[in-house]
């Protein structure tokens, strides 16, 4: 598609350090080279979910403003939270923390949000989608087998859906799976095309 060939003239940084969006990134064709750079994850108390994504994500992106001043870099950043009952819950400390999460997440549902930050020249695309996944009741064996084969140290909420316990343990979605895994891209495909106007 001419689509993917004016994308060539771009440079197109991801940045973030998971694999789980460098996959679904690549998946659609895009073109693009990862970088990342240090950044504050702190937010304001009582800050709206949404917004502590939003906010997160959008900070990942401002900190390459240096590359921006080409008009041919283009941003992607996210940010993905898991919401339980109303409270963010982050990423496990360690073994019992990662069972503690899924203690609480089993027989339930909760929301996992992902912030998107686009950034081109002076223009800037600002989203989140919002996944809700049902987990069906858990058994503590379960939830052991999984923290010590698969070790969610660096997984908000402890979990992948794409891992063991999302086949076995999540009933169904109301949203986008790969919002879940950790980018919405459709969500971003169609926003890009918006942005660069393409």
């Amino acid at each position: 598609m001419q689509f993917f060939e004016n994308l060539k003239s771009f440079d197109i940084i991801l940045a973030s350090q998971s694999p789980r969006r460098r996959e679904l990134l690549a998946q659609t064709g895009i073109p693009f080279r990862v970088m990342v750079k240090p950044t504050s994850e702190t937010f304001p108390p009582g800050l709206p979910p949404h917004e502590v994504a939003l906010r997160l994500s959008r900070e990942k992106a401002i900190a390459f403003d240096e590359e921006l001043k080409s008009p041919k870099t283009v941003v992607i950043a996210a940010d993905t939270i898991v919401v339980d009952a109303g409270q963010i819950i982050n990423k496990p400390g360690d073994h019992a923390h990662a069972v503690e999460m899924l203690r609480s997440l089993s027989g339930k549902d909760h929301e996992v949000i992902t912030g998107v930050c686009l950034r081109h020249q002076k223009q800037e695309r600002l989203f989140y989608e919002t996944t809700r996944v049902f987990f069906r009741l858990l058994t503590e064996e379960e939830i052991q087998y999984y923290v010590t084969n698969y070790k969610p140290f660096d997984k908000a909420g402890a979990y992948g859906i794409q891992e063991w316990i999302g086949h076995v343990g999540i009933h169904h979605i109301e949203g986008s799976y790969p919002n879940v895994v950790g980018l919405p891209v459709e969500r971003v495909y169609t926003e890009i095309l918006t942005l660069l106007k393409l």
